[in-house]
C-alpha cells in the first residue's frame, strides 16, 4: 500500500512539473494606437477622423506545444475608437469603444526569445462612450492579428501587434477598428 501511495505521489509531482513547463500563465498591459478607417455618412456633414491613444490590460496563457511553437490565448479589456473633427463644430467628438477581446495567437519562435505571432481575435462590445451617434453599433468585432514578441527574461516580455478589424463597427457605417498595440507583461 505504501508503494502505491508513493508511486501516486511521484506521478502527481512529475505531472505537475511537466505541466508547469508546458503552460505558463501571465498578465499584460499596454497602449493602443487605435483608428477607424473607412467611410461613415453622418447626414451629409463633412468631417475628418483621427486616431486615439488608449489602453489594454488582461491575462494570458502560453501553451508550449513544440520547442519552437506555442499557442497563446488571451482575455483582454481593450479600448478603441477614433476622434471625429467636424468642419463647422467648435469641438472634436471622440468615439471610444470598450471591448472584451479574445485573441488566440500562434507563436512561432524564431530564436529562444523572439517570436512571430499571428491569429484571430473575437471582441465583444462592453460599452460605448461617444458624442457621435452611430446607431446600431455592432456588439461583435472580428479581427486578424500579427506581431512580434520578445522575452527579455524567462518571465518578462514585450509585444508589438497590429489588429485589423474585419467587421464594421456599425451597420450604418463602413468603418472598422484598426489598432497597433504595444504591451509589456509577466509570466508566472
Amino acid at each position: 500500500m505504501k508503494k502505491i501511495i508513493l508511486a501516486a505521489v511521484l506521478f502527481i509531482a512529475t505531472s505537475a512539473t511537466i505541466q508547469a513547463q508546458l503552460v505558463q500563465f501571465g498578465v499584460k498591459a499596454g497602449v493602443n494606437f487605435a483608428s477607424q478607417p473607412g467611410d461613415a455618412s453622418l447626414e451629409g456633414v463633412a468631417f475628418d477622423k483621427e486616431g486615439i491613444t488608449s489602453y489594454h490590460v488582461g491575462v494570458l496563457a502560453e501553451i508550449k506545444l513544440l520547442e519552437k511553437f506555442a499557442i497563446q490565448p488571451e482575455l483582454l479589456y481593450s479600448t478603441q475608437g477614433a476622434t471625429y473633427k467636424f468642419a463647422d463644430a467648435q469641438e472634436d467628438f471622440k468615439n471610444e469603444l470598450a471591448y472584451l477581446s479574445i485573441p488566440v495567437m500562434a507563436k512561432i519562435y524564431m530564436t529562444k526569445s523572439l517570436s512571430l505571432e499571428v491569429g484571430p481575435q473575437a471582441s465583444f462590445l462592453l460599452s460605448q462612450k461617444n458624442k457621435v451617434d452611430f446607431e446600431d453599433a455592432n456588439t461583435f468585432d472580428f479581427a486578424i492579428n500579427a506581431g512580434l514578441g520578445l522575452k527579455i527574461t524567462k518571465s518578462i516580455f514585450v509585444q508589438g501587434r497590429y489588429s485589423l478589424g474585419l467587421t464594421d463597427v456599425s451597420s450604418n457605417a463602413d468603418i472598422r477598428n484598426s489598432v497597433v498595440q504595444l504591451s509589456a507583461g509577466f509570466l508566472f
